[in-house]
């Protein structure tokens, strides 16, 4: 069957749908979105990312552009399920359908994740360090789902701001490492890299938008996100022939195998600074973290406790309801955790709207426990023993302690610049 999004005549790609995101997509509410947003995001679709190719098929080669496409860990368990596929292979098959339509280069962002999750560690432990009454420097809350930060930064404000880490997110990392350090190893401006990324929820498209031009030379780390069911809309409706093929590395050396964080539906930003601050700040060795769950299954908690007094506290939020009730109790003053994992999604990154939802827009719940199960058989890889991070700390940013890091992995949170209603009460 012909693909309505990739018809092709001449060698050129047409009939593409623009992409819109609805409020039922991201937030409850309408204060996060401009109308000058509204148009931008209308324009992070599939019709973009094929303008793109058909350029380069083009005789002018003055406007051709090195096409890059970043995949999400949490979208390759759609993938696999689609397909019926072990993750591994329906990786592969997706990075061979993916060049067959002429991409050059494909990453998993899994290594950026890295980057974000070690920076935090270290931000926690120095915010526990300079923690007090006066000034409080905890909670830390997590940073990496752009839905929960520009919530927090376009509504909320402070007193919420200033708790939020400051590390840069997966996608926006893996932006400055495409456009940064992979364009140096490849003698390539930064503005002739087209960069997509494939996500699982709408909110990445929104987190493009915001990121700063002026760090990579005038060029955005990400120049289009396609969720991931934008792209098996694409894949299913091909009649391209496809072969399978390898994901590509930053180093340009042999595929790596696939690997994940240890967080059952995320990047797992709670296990892994939790056993960090507890070796560094109680030199205490913890393998299996337990979680124990309050609320709801959305909301949990994690303990650190020695001769009954408890050392650490942390939280997983998941899902607008948890995060009011956490924003209600930090304004309150009456926050019992050092640290808090917020996400928007429901049960994580795996339930994001542009991936785990029935054609009629409603909750795939089977689709999300198969997603679930296959992202649970990954094998999980601390970012401290990857072996490419010390050497990009040292190579792309001068060491681990430079100014660079400051500047290529960390970012400042915004608050309001406009008036907002009071939103807490919604009913989310």
């Amino acid at each position: 069957m012909k693909c309505e999004h990739c018809t092709r005549k001449k060698g050129e790609f047409h009939k593409l749908a623009d992409a819109k995101i609805f409020l039922s997509d991201c937030l409850a509410c309408d204060s996060c979105v401009t109308a000058e947003e509204g148009i931008q995001i209308s324009q992070q679709n599939a019709k973009d990312f094929f303008r793109v190719l058909n350029l380069n098929k083009k005789c002018d080669t003055s406007k051709h552009k090195v096409l890059a496409v970043s995949v999400c860990p949490q979208s390759l368990p759609y993938f696999a399920a689609k397909f019926s596929l072990s993750v591994t292979d329906a990786s592969r098959r997706l990075c061979g359908f993916l060049k067959s339509l002429g991409v050059h280069y494909v990453f998993d962002t899994t290594i950026a994740a890295d980057f974000s999750i070690l920076e935090s560690q270290k931000e926690f432990v120095h915010r526990y360090h300079r923690h007090s009454e006066d000034e409080p420097a905890l909670p830390m809350l997590t940073s990496a789902c752009p839905g929960w930060v520009r919530y927090a930064e376009r509504v909320l404000g402070h007193p919420v701001t200033p708790h939020l880490c400051t590390a840069k997110s997966p996608q926006q990392i893996m932006g400055s490492l495409v456009k940064d350090y992979f364009a140096r190893r490849q003698n390539l401006s930064p503005d002739k890299i087209f960069h997509v990324i494939v996500a699982p929820c709408y909110d990445k498209k929104l987190e493009a938008l915001g990121e700063d031009f002026t760090a990579l030379h005038g060029s955005r780390g990400a120049d289009c996100v396609l969720t991931s069911g934008e792209i098996i809309q694409i894949m299913e409706r091909s009649d391209l022939s496809v072969k399978e093929a390898s994901v590509d590395t930053l180093f340009g050396d042999l595929e790596e195998e696939l690997r994940r964080h240890d967080g059952t539906s995320s990047d797992g930003y709670l296990a892994h600074v939790f056993r960090h601050a507890a070796k560094e700040l109680f030199n205490k060795d913890v393998r299996e973290v337990t979680y124990r769950t309050l609320r709801n299954k959305d909301f949990q908690e994690v303990t650190l406790e020695k001769d009954g007094e408890v050392l650490l506290r942390f939280a997983a939020a998941y899902g607008f309801r948890n995060i009011q009730n956490v924003v209600l109790k930090l304004k309150r003053g009456k926050f019992p955790y050092h640290f808090v994992e917020v996400l928007a999604c429901p049960r994580g990154c795996l339930n994001g709207k542009g991936q785990a939802q029935t054609e009629d827009g409603h909750a795939d719940k089977a689709l999300l426990q198969q997603m679930e199960a296959i992202y649970t058989d990954i094998p999980v890889r601390p970012p401290e023993s990857s072996a490419h991070m010390q050497k990009l700390y040292q190579e792309w940013l001068d060491g681990a302690d430079s100014p660079r890091v400051q500047e290529a992995l960390h970012t400042a949170h915004q608050d309001p610049v406009y008036p907002v209603s009071n939103l807490l009460d919604i009913k989310w």
